[in-house]
């Protein structure tokens, strides 16, 4: 499945795959570690979920793993929709 970019309360979610497992959020982080060079400055991991935080051009945003949802990216406020949109155009060429 393509990305696609859902638009709540101002900011964008970039929905990356809303049916995968673990391995391929693993493989998403790998790619925004090689390619983009981005350095993960938070993890927190929990049953069903998994929030990575991470600077992309000064822009805050979070990996996000759900088991019923998928893999996502978040913005970490309003200014940061522009950056999210580009890293999911980024990983829509390399994944799909």
């Amino acid at each position: 499945m393509s990305y696609q970019l859902k638009n709540e309360s101002g900011t964008v979610e970039a929905v990356i795959d809303d049916n995968c497992g673990m391995k391929k959020f693993y493989s998403i982080a790998n790619t925004l570690t090689s390619d983009l060079k981005v350095k993960f400055t938070e993890k927190q991991d929990l049953f069903d979920s998994v929030d990575w935080n991470f600077k992309y051009k000064g822009h805050s945003m979070k990996l996000h793993y759900n088991i019923y949802n998928g893999v996502s990216i978040f913005p970490g406020n309003i200014r940061d929709n522009e950056a999210v949109a580009e890293v999911a155009s980024m990983l829509e060429r390399k994944f799909f």
